[in-house]
């Protein structure tokens, strides 16, 4: 029996498969990973939401290319659509540098209000962009709702990955099913000359992902048009599936539906932090 101090994990209306991508750090890439990911499953056909779950930090607005403010019907907020994938953010509600100082019940309550009362409609997939790390709105999506699945973003090099072996760890120590890892900025190949560079080592992302027994969902490329992509609010996924440079995030995309649409993932036991 469930410890009587555990929130339900109630299912959200219409939600199929509800997806983390987390990292142990930031700067390799998450939010990049997360659009495109987004994009690329809505270009294959699913009905796609992503909630932007990085409330210090919300970039999916800008990479995303959109800035309104979502409204409410009937006391349910509408979430906001670009590039055919539903949309919400703390960046919807708090546009522009001004900092956002909350402390973590609050951001329990907001995240709750993310899930439960934006009207996401029937999805295949709920993409959620996890902020850097381990800590309080990781866990609190975590005991409230049922992940279907998790995602880890890491670079090949040794810093960026310690950090991803902990949010592995931490996927495992709360039962989420890990999906796999995604090693992102793996090389970059030189403009003109088609020489491959590993910038930050070679490998890492997948040795680890042996050693630590999950799935290695594929090497992204450190490539300056996925960057101009996100700083202009038009990922490299909207080139299509047979565009060299968004290729990868197709193929992460197609093995997220393939194992999600194999049958239920384990079933995640209880879990819960005593004091």
């Amino acid at each position: 029996m469930p410890p009587q101090n555990e929130p339900p994990k109630m299912p959200i209306d219409g939600v199929r498969n509800l997806i983390t991508i987390g990292s142990g750090k930031g700067g390799v890439g998450k939010t990049t990973v997360s659009v495109n990911l987004a994009i690329a499953l809505a270009r294959l056909g699913q009905k796609v939401g992503l909630l932007d779950a990085d409330v210090y930090g919300p970039n999916v607005p800008l990479m995303m290319g959109i800035h309104d403010t979502p409204y409410a019907v009937e006391n349910r907020i509408q979430p906001l659509e670009q590039h055919g994938v539903k949309l919400m953010s703390m960046g919807f509600l708090n546009p522009g540098d001004k900092p956002l100082i909350w402390r973590g019940p609050m951001l329990h309550s907001v995240m709750q209000q993310f899930m439960r009362q934006v009207d996401w409609g029937e999805l295949d997939f709920l993409l959620i962009d996890l902020p850097p790390g381990t800590g309080d709105v990781a866990l609190s999506l975590i005991q409230t709702a049922p992940i279907t699945g998790a995602i880890v973003v890491s670079t090949p090099s040794e810093v960026a990955l310690e950090d991803g072996r902990k949010a592995v760890l931490m996927f495992r120590q709360v039962k989420v099913e890990l999906l796999g890892l995604v090693e992102n900025m793996s090389y970059l190949i030189v403009p003109g000359t088609g020489q491959k560079v590993d910038i930050f080592g070679e490998g890492g992302g997948r040795r680890t992902a042996e050693a630590m027994d999950i799935p290695f969902l594929g090497e992204l490329p450190l490539n300056p048009q996925v960057r101009i992509g996100g700083d202009t609010g038009r990922p490299i996924a909207l080139m299509g599936e047979q565009e060299p440079q968004a290729e990868g995030f197709y193929s992460i995309a197609k093995q997220v539906i393939a194992r999600c649409s194999a049958g239920p993932l384990r079933k995640a036991p209880s879990f819960s932090i005593e004091d």
